[in-house]
């Protein structure tokens, strides 16, 4: 009895992470591209259907994934995630000035 509270709690954490993720990182009530099939469907099922994606992707690596402990993950932010984030900063901003694409910045 007492469990459906924080699982209720929990499943709407998780559609709403879902939800702003969809708003920020895919396009919203938008369809993924641009063909006249798509542009029939109404924006709200659109955005009801990626999020319901997300939640499966979220619920499926969940339920595959074992969970880290915080040495493990400490571990994996410093030593993996930390230099990759800092080669593709390096790696893009080098692209950038290569290209001549860097932005202007005017004060």
């Amino acid at each position: 009895m007492m469990a459906l509270p924080y699982l209720a709690h929990r499943a709407a954490n998780m559609i709403l992470a879902c939800a702003m993720m969809t708003i920020f990182f895919l396009g919203g009530w938008y369809p993924p591209v641009e063909l006249s099939l798509l542009n029939k469907i109404p924006g709200f099922i659109c955005f009801v259907l990626k999020v319901v994606l997300l939640l499966f992707i979220f619920v499926w690596i969940r339920a595959t994934i074992p969970r880290y402990r915080y040495d493990q993950l400490l571990h994996l932010g410093w030593k993996v995630f930390l230099p990759i984030s800092v080669l593709s900063v390096i790696l893009i901003s080098g692209v950038l000035l290569f290209t001549g694409n860097l932005p202007d910045l005017k004060l």
